[in-house]
Order: structure tokens, then C-alpha cells, then sequence
């Protein structure tokens, strides 16, 4: 494992980590307080980022904002994405997105400055959805907060205009055809710009994913095709209850879109054995949950209250 010690700003550091998983690598970024000592280690929370993004981007905003709160926090880019290793490029697996977390977890007992016993999870978006479908099987993570969070089941589900089956069985023959020609299919996340947009969801979107606001070299904007049917059948709160016995805090955006993040959290939040804190932020969308600093600020510092509590 490598790192490299930077300073951002006046209140975090910033370290470059290479993490284990395997035969590849996962390149995260952990950000500590100004202040950290190795000899007095914090407690760590694990960032879950959403579909399609990097490091350097959602999970970079509120990671850098817990560290200012004295909150050490690890964000990562999943395998087969951004700069960490694994092939085929731009897969989004949703059962490897959690284990990935799970590596995260691993690489905190060799780090100095953080206590390994007190490690929670943020999961962002689909990340939340990711974080929490974690969480149930592996209590090392002591303490689960989500922000916006979605089921990337239910969503990709819900998205097909001829019904989930009739989409399997179309990801289906579009695989054998991949196979018999030799090149894996991509689709875009999204539009590259507004043009034509009218969802002001998707629009947001776009306007934080592919224009320098919150663009980054390292987000493709590509899903690997046949990902989609491991999509289909996932279900991020799949045994919550029982399973997931810790406290959960979550964070939704007060103006409901088209995301489905806020029907989600709520389902989550009545689903959960163990609910903690429900916090509505009035006036944001989805997606300006994701760099707005009034929203983000406010996100985080009741994140940073309920991690001090329960970690």
C-alpha cells in the first residue's frame, strides 16, 4: 500500500492510498484532519459514491468537509472505474461495488491516524443503496448515513418501458451478439448536454456531470451494457430488516424529482431496524445535494453530529 501526503487548505490532509482488492488495486483518497495524530487515531467513515462518479468528485465534497470536523474519511473509485484497476473497464456491478467497501474496510487496520474500530459508511445516491446493502453483512461498519440514497434495482426496474423481463431478455441476445463479434457494448449515463432536456432532474444532472462544475477527465459518462442485468435483479434492501441492526441516519432532498431518491429514503427509513435521524434539506434537489454549499454543509454537519455519537 502507497501513499502520498498532501496539504488542502488549512483544516484536512489529504493522502493518496492504494488499496488491495485482489489481483487489482483501488485508488482512494483519505482525508484527515489538519490536526490528526497518529497516536490519538480518529474515527473513519467509508464513502459509497454514486453511479458514474469519482473520487474527485461527490465523495470529494463531503469527505473533505467531514475531515474539517475532525472526521477522517476514505473515499475510493470502485473497480473497473476512474483510476482504480479491474477489466472490463466501466462496469457498475452492484455486488462489487460492496465489496468493494468491504476492501475499503481492510485497508483502514495498516492506516495510521484512524482507529479501525470506529469505522462508519456515507453513501451518496446509489452508493447509499450500495452502503447499506454492505452494511447488513459486515458490522465492522458500526454507524450508516446516506444522502439522497438510492436502489439501483428499483430504479433500472422502474426505467424500462417494456417491463424488467422483456429488458433481460434484450441484455440477453445483445450479450451473445457481443460474443460472436468481440467488443463489449457502453451506454451513456446521461446526455452530453441539456439539449432537448426537460427534466429539471436530468438536467441537473448533466449540468454537474459534463460541464467543468463538476466534471472530471476520470468519469466516462459509460455503463458496460451487460452490467445492466445485474442491475435488474438487485435489491439494495434486500434483508435490511433483520439484518442491518446499526443506527442509520438519513439525509433527502426536500424537492422530489424525478430521481426517486426521496421515496427511497423514506421506504429505507421505515424499513430499518435501527433509525436514527431523518433529515429533510428544504429547497434542494437531488443533485444539488451533491456540490451546493449550502445544502452540502448542512448534510454534513448532521452527519459529522451523528458519527460523533455512534462511532
Amino acid at each position: 500500500m502507497s501513499n502520498r501526503t498532501l496539504r488542502e487548505g488549512t483544516s484536512a490532509v489529504l493522502q493518496h492510498i492504494a488499496i488491495p482488492r485482489g489481483p487489482i488495486e483501488l485508488a482512494a483518497d483519505l482525508h484527515l484532519p489538519d490536526d490528526a495524530d497518529p497516536s490519538a487515531p480518529r474515527p473513519v467513515v467509508v464513502l459509497s459514491t454514486p453511479g458514474s462518479s469519482v473520487k474527485e468528485q461527490i465523495g470529494a465534497n463531503y469527505a473533505s468537509r467531514l475531515a474539517a470536523r475532525g472526521i477522517a474519511a476514505l473515499v475510493f473509485d470502485p473497480a473497473h472505474q476512474g483510476a482504480s484497476g479491474g477489466e472490463p473497464r466501466d462496469l457498475e456491478d452492484p455486488y462489487r461495488r460492496g465489496e468493494d467497501i468491504s476492501y475499503a474496510v481492510d485497508a483502514l487496520d495498516t492506516l495510521p491516524g484512524v482507529d479501525p474500530e470506529r469505522v462508519g459508511v456515507l453513501g451518496i445516491c446509489a452508493g447509499g443503496g450500495y452502503a447499506v446493502h454492505t452494511a447488513r453483512t459486515d458490522h465492522r461498519l458500526r454507524a450508516v448515513g446516506t444522502v439522497v440514497p438510492g436502489n439501483m434495482g428499483t430504479s433500472f426496474r422502474g426505467f424500462q418501458p417494456g417491463g424488467p423481463v422483456a429488458a433481460l431478455d434484450t441484455l440477453a441476445a445483445a450479450r451473445t451478439a457481443e460474443n460472436r463479434r468481440g467488443a463489449l457494448t457502453r451506454e451513456p449515463w446521461l446526455p452530453e448536454t441539456t439539449d432537448g432536456v426537460d427534466d429539471v432532474d436530468t438536467a441537473q444532472a448533466i449540468t454537474y456531470y459534463r460541464t467543468p462544475r463538476g466534471g472530471h477527465e476520470h468519469s466516462t459518462n459509460r455503463r458496460l451494457a451487460r452490467g445492466d442485468a445485474l442491475l435488474l435483479g438487485y435489491d439494495a434492501f434486500h434483508l435490511v430488516d433483520p439484518l442491518m441492526t446499526q443506527p442509520l441516519q438519513v439525509i433527502l432532498a426536500g424537492r422530489r424529482g424525478t430521481t426517486g431518491s426521496y421515496e427511497v429514503g423514506t421506504a429505507l427509513w421505515e424499513m430499518a431496524p435501527n433509525p436514527v435521524d431523518l433529515m429533510v434539506v428544504e429547497g434542494a434537489g437531488h443533485y444539488e445535494m451533491y456540490d451546493v454549499p449550502e445544502y452540502v454543509d448542512a448534510a454534513v454537519d448532521r452527519l459529522a453530529a451523528f458519527y460523533a455519537d455512534h462511532l
